[in-house]
């Protein structure tokens, strides 16, 4: 009898050992799939090669925001039929995402090419309905700085509120939730942290650093820095 017991006692022993190298490993192998899945970052899509998110340069007024995803709200403002204050899962369900590569180029003289995804801006404003007098779109970030864009540039142009850049969801570094991916415009038109899009007849507002003598326009070919006389 005490034999059998020693017996049965060293088979379940073995079991367990057996049971607690392969198990981790089984778990561990589903874990890093979903990993691997929701965060690998592509270095190139449809024959472009594509820069790294860790290409990017920390440039932002009061550094890197952290932003809660279950509390976020984007609140679209101002001369609009009806405001609104959207939730993450309110805009990924309602919102079909879209796909583009596009340059960004800084002022401070770096470029960084990759493929953003993100909602039409133009799809969401028209579900807002917007005011026949409505002329200029204001960015606001969760960090105070502003900047704004002609309304047309917006509807003409498929500008995209990006939540995803190389196939990877925007870290806190390069503006969670949101990002503007102004095409064709300096990079300090490339609001980051968005928290509010806010329509206006305001033409000649002025942001953060459009206001500090930067250019209004923001093209890409032309110089960036004009004085405010």
């Amino acid at each position: 009898m005490n034999a059998k017991i020693k017996k049965d006692a060293k088979a379940t022993l073995l079991f367990f050992i057996v049971l607690s190298l392969v198990l981790p490993t089984l778990l561990s192998g589903c874990i890093e799939d979903d990993f691997i899945l929701d965060t690998a970052e592509i270095t190139n899509y449809e024959g472009v090669d594509l820069s790294s998110i860790n290409d990017f340069r920390e440039n932002s007024i009061k550094g890197p925001q952290y932003l809660n995803a279950t509390n976020y709200r984007l609140k679209i403002t101002g001369l609009v039929d009806n405001e609104e204050n959207l939730s993450l899962t309110q805009l990924e369900n309602t919102y079909q995402s879209y796909k583009k590569v596009v340059t960004l180029l800084c002022v401070e003289g770096w470029d960084v090419t990759i493929l953003w995804e993100g909602y039409l801006i133009a799809e969401l404003l028209d579900d807002v309905g917007i005011h026949p007098n409505a002329s200029t779109v204001i960015f606001h970030a969760y960090d105070g700085y502003t900047t704004s864009l002609p309304l047309t540039y917006i509807q003409e142009n498929d500008i995209l509120l990006a939540h995803s850049m190389n196939n990877v969801t925007l870290p806190p570094e390069r503006g969670f939730p949101f990002q503007l991916v102004a095409e064709s415009k300096w990079g300090y038109k490339w609001i980051k942290w968005v928290v509010e899009i806010e329509l206006t007849n305001e033409d000649e507002y002025r942001g953060y650093w459009e206001s500090r003598g930067y250019s209004n326009t923001a093209n890409i070919t032309q110089n960036f820095f004009e004085l405010i006389g």
